[in-house]
């Protein structure tokens, strides 16, 4: 049976671009991929709390004493394992002020684990999630390909950086930009990115 992790991360509910995509993606990839299960995670409606140096203590072998902790490291815990059981990752990642939801760079910190999801060897980091696939519906409110907004765009850029460092290979964006221009070319670019999700191949 194959497994994908549906993650959404924009904080707009029905609203929300990014979070139409990422569901027009997983319903194409039921409907092309037989026996395909499904495990949804909201990060925005159900955040994660960002790392602290306890969480940094406990990773390198410090006791779990308090009960919130406790709590904190299981959901963690949980997360990771989320991940690592998925063979397919669809995720909705707005960009917020030119980079990811803080919500979705918490999910993040919870599966950037070494010796799970990468490690270092004697030739440097290795990635150790190479066997999924992953895709990522954006959603920009302005245009990031030419100068000077290139130097800008920290959403797609740091998405390629963190999957490609844990090794990952098949990563693929569905983007709808400008969608804050207007009317008109936000209809235009949701329409294009739903029609680009409903092709999507096994």
């Amino acid at each position: 049976m194959t497994q994908l992790l549906h993650i959404d991360s924009s904080v707009l509910g029905p609203n929300s671009v990014s979070r139409q995509v990422s569901a027009a993606i997983v319903a194409r990839l039921r409907q092309i991929t037989p026996g395909l299960e499904v495990t949804y995670r909201d990060v925005a409606a159900e955040p994660l709390s960002h790392l602290s140096g306890t969480h940094i203590a406990i990773a390198h072998g410090a006791p779990v004493e308090d009960a919130a902790v406790q709590v904190d490291v299981a959901a963690g815990q949980a997360v990771l394992e989320e991940f690592l059981r998925a063979d397919i990752v669809v995720i909705g990642a707005p960009m917020y002020n030119f980079s990811i939801p803080s919500q979705l760079k918490a999910w993040i910190d919870r599966i950037m684990v070494p010796g799970k999801t990468f490690q270092y060897g004697a030739g440097g980091p290795e990635g150790l999630a190479g066997d999924k696939r992953v895709i990522v519906a954006v959603s920009r409110g302005g245009y990031y390909g030419d100068a000077p907004m290139t130097a800008l765009e920290h959403l797609e850029t740091y998405l390629r950086g963190v999957f490609g460092f844990i090794g990952v290979t098949a990563l693929e964006f569905i983007a709808a930009d400008g969608i804050m221009i207007g009317p008109e070319q936000r209809d235009k670019a949701v329409a294009t990115a739903l029609r680009t999700a409903g092709d999507l191949a096994a």
